[in-house]
């Protein structure tokens, strides 16, 4: 049978970056061409592809023995899922306050999850077994939303990284108040490369119970996966994926997307040069009077603080967004694909109009 003829044509300029998030991406090549080799035939639908079952083993080899993926369509339902399959109805999840499930995923955990947000403030994104011992207390009083989890993103929605032996001692805390402990991951491949450390080092090897997998801010189009460590939840999780939602028919082509990226070292070489970016781009950011760096460059996100009329009309020539307008702060993000020459005229940018 031929092929039918198509109409489509590209309506935007592959040449246009931007520094608003690394989500403005497409998709790596070899990624893409992944998908193209899962496609034609038919496989089971569900999940029980060929591609899921070796994603499973590729799982195993970054997450140990005891860790099963569930690919989901998004990191908002992926932390959604996750943290209702280690709670109660009943449970709260202590969070720091610039948290993603607190801040960015519209009150899903709350709405969709039936789960209380116990929220703390931190100085750069990371909580401390102190900061959780604020809202770790009261499991038996029925009039407070009982601590079932504590929630954690690596790398944090401010820029910065966990330590092995940070989240070391969050799981210690976590566990001997009887709690679980999630990882947020959404960038998890820009902690592990900045780190220089595989994955297990502050996962499964520390005692993190269940984390989000990203992979569409690593390459990937679509899909990220719940993986769960703590063989307890795995049950919860095989029908909360689906009363939630995530459960995808033609799930083979989110397994594979993850396949692509973590069979050999494709989502640490994406990672790497995300972080350079940012590395570089800091760097220059530096030289440019009148710009502040705010936090540690420890991945690929550069926070910034600028008067707001330069932010607005660098703006115009750049996409990124503000991160707090009323204090003049803004954030970029440097993606798989950014180039060192996207670096340099962003710079250059920035330099004429600080000097305006």
């Amino acid at each position: 049978m031929n092929p039918p003829k198509t109409d489509a044509r590209r309506h935007h300029d592959p040449e246009v970056r931007g520094f608003a998030s690394d989500n403005y991406a497409g998709a790596h090549p070899e990624v893409m061409a992944a998908l193209a080799l899962a496609n034609g035939g038919h496989q089971v639908a569900y999940g029980e592809d060929v591609y899921t079952e070796n994603l499973q083993r590729i799982i195993r080899s970054h997450f140990g023995p005891t860790a099963e993926a569930f690919p989901v369509f998004n990191g908002t339902g992926a932390n959604v899922v996750a943290l209702q399959a280690v709670t109660d109805r009943w449970g709260a999840v202590i969070c720091a306050e610039s948290a993603h499930i607190n801040v960015d995923e519209g009150g899903a955990p709350e709405r969709m999850g039936g789960l209380k947000l116990l929220t703390v403030p931190t100085p750069d994104g990371k909580l401390t077994p102190e900061l959780i011992d604020r809202q770790a207390w009261g499991w038996e009083d029925e009039h407070r939303a009982m601590p079932q989890v504590v929630s954690i993103t690596q790398s944090t929605e401010l820029g910065t990284l966990y330590t092995p032996e940070e989240i070391r001692a969050i799981c210690d805390q976590a566990h001997a108040h009887g709690m679980k402990v999630h990882l947020d991951g959404s960038r998890i491949a820009n902690a592990a490369a900045s780190l220089d450390v595989p994955m297990r080092t502050f996962t499964n090897a520390v005692g993190v119970d269940i984390l989000s997998l990203g992979g569409t801010k690593n390459g990937a189009v679509f899909g990220e996966a719940v993986v769960v460590i703590n063989q307890d939840a795995v049950r919860r999780m095989r029908h909360l994926r689906k009363l939630s939602m995530q459960l995808a028919s033609k799930m083979r082509f989110v397994s594979v997307q993850l396949e692509a990226l973590l069979a050999k070292d494709l989502w640490l070489r994406n990672a790497r040069h995300a972080n350079e970016m940012a590395q570089r781009l800091a760097e220059g950011v530096r030289a440019v009077h009148g710009a502040e760096i705010l936090y540690p460059v420890q991945a690929n996100a550069v926070f910034a603080k600028l008067p707001n009329e330069v932010s607005e009309r660098l703006q115009k020539r750049f996409r990124f967004y503000f991160w707090d307008e009323a204090a003049g702060v803004v954030r970029w993000m440097c993606a798989f694909d950014t180039t060192a020459d996207d670096v340099d005229a962003f710079v250059a940018a920035l330099k004429e109009e600080m000097a305006r």
